[in-house]
């Protein structure tokens, strides 16, 4: 019989998943470490993708952060949703194949409206594929260059189209960048350590990841996240068996990872400051444990799929900060959501702090009048 869970409790449990706060089974000790706990991690924004990782890794630096991805502890592609992600470089193959596959499904149709037939598309991926041998990396200005070159148009996001879908294909990664410069690689040379297994080892792998790194979570969040069918999602949480948990929530039946379901469950009153894009509110589709339904605008103006970032405090956001980085200082903008008095206030600048510390900048605060 699945345990009933208060809403709190389970807010609670999701927060531990999230690693944004003690876990009982697992303290990561890098950068590796954080995303294999996820699986996969939101990372379009790649300042915001940064800081997702540095708000678990209290005491490193963004500079600590960028050097464990030249060691190519995690990298970045399109595994998911056809929205870039972090990942395990051993695991970007596999990940591609099961959930990268499904964003294909619509790449024919866009290309017919940008003027692009699958001929180019094909060849976009050889040119790219020879103009990346040997170990090297490209810049993406590099890389539209190649494309031109081969007779390829790249204007009116058909390049973006034709970089996205090498990607996607398994023969491309986005590697770090030089400087602000966004730059590819070769996967097989950036990942030559790739595992390998069938479907339904992939799916059991991936749904505990999910669960654990998010839980407690319905299949219909599995398959939102992975953009897998709720049948494919549904089959991958009963293949991941006693790793897993049944619990209900308000009535609903959810899963969460085995050993957080047992341990103790101690009251969140956390304050954070969290990236827009990050997995506490873009890895699932029902955020109303963790956001009050009038935020919503204000979190995503125009639900424009642009996520604002934000001040949560007991695992709820209550506000949003924005940064000016200059080289003396970061000025952090903060407009709360809900009242927040003196010493509230104090609480949100030290998580500010925190993300000034990363950069390794001082901070000043601009509250609103």
């Amino acid at each position: 019989m699945p345990v009933d869970l208060s809403a709190t409790d389970a807010l609670a449990m999701r927060m531990s998943s999230l690693l944004l706060r003690p876990h009982p089974s697992v303290r990561p000790g890098g950068v590796a470490e954080v995303v294999e706990w996820f699986g996969g991690m939101q990372a379009q924004d790649l300042a915001s993708g940064l800081w997702s990782l540095g708000a678990r890794l209290p005491g490193r630096t963004v500079a600590d952060v960028q050097a464990a991805l030249e060691r190519r502890e995690a990298l970045r592609t399109w595994p998911m949703r056809g929205t870039v992600h972090l990942v395990p470089p051993a695991d970007a193959r596999w990940m591609l194949e099961l959930t990268g596959v499904r964003s294909l499904a619509g790449a024919a149709t866009r290309r017919a409206q940008l003027g692009l037939t699958d001929a180019d598309a094909d060849r976009a991926v050889d040119v790219l594929g020879s103009a990346l041998a040997g170990g090297g990396r490209l810049t993406r200005a590099q890389c539209l260059a190649a494309l031109r070159a081969a007779g390829l148009a790249t204007d009116s996001q058909r390049g973006y189209h034709l970089l996205w879908y090498a990607s996607v294909r398994g023969v491309t990664c986005l590697a770090p960048n030089i400087g602000t410069e966004q730059t590819f690689a070769l996967l097989d040379e950036w990942a030559p350590d790739s595992r390998r297994m069938d479907r339904d080892e992939a799916l059991a792998v991936l749904a505990h990841r999910y669960v654990r790194g998010h839980g407690p979570v319905t299949a219909r969040e599995f398959a939102g996240w992975t953009g897998l069918t709720l049948t494919d999602a549904r089959r991958g949480l009963a293949a991941a068996g006693e790793a897993l948990t049944v619990v209900r929530v308000d009535g609903e039946e959810m899963s969460v990872d085995a050993a957080l379901a047992d341990a103790p469950r101690a009251p969140v009153d956390d304050v954070l400051a969290l990236p827009g894009f990050d997995e506490y509110l873009l890895g699932f589709r029902d955020r109303a444990l963790m956001l009050d339904p009038a935020h919503q605008a204000a979190v995503v103006p125009g639900n424009n799929g642009i996520f604002q970032a934000t001040v949560v405090r007991a695992g709820r956001v209550v506000g949003l900060w924005k940064r000016r980085v200059a080289r003396a200082a970061v000025t952090v903008t903060i407009q709360p959501l809900t009242p927040l008095d003196v010493v509230q206030r104090a609480r949100v600048e030290q998580a500010l702090g925190r993300y000034a510390d990363f950069l390794g900048l001082p901070p000043r605060f601009d509250w609103p009048a």
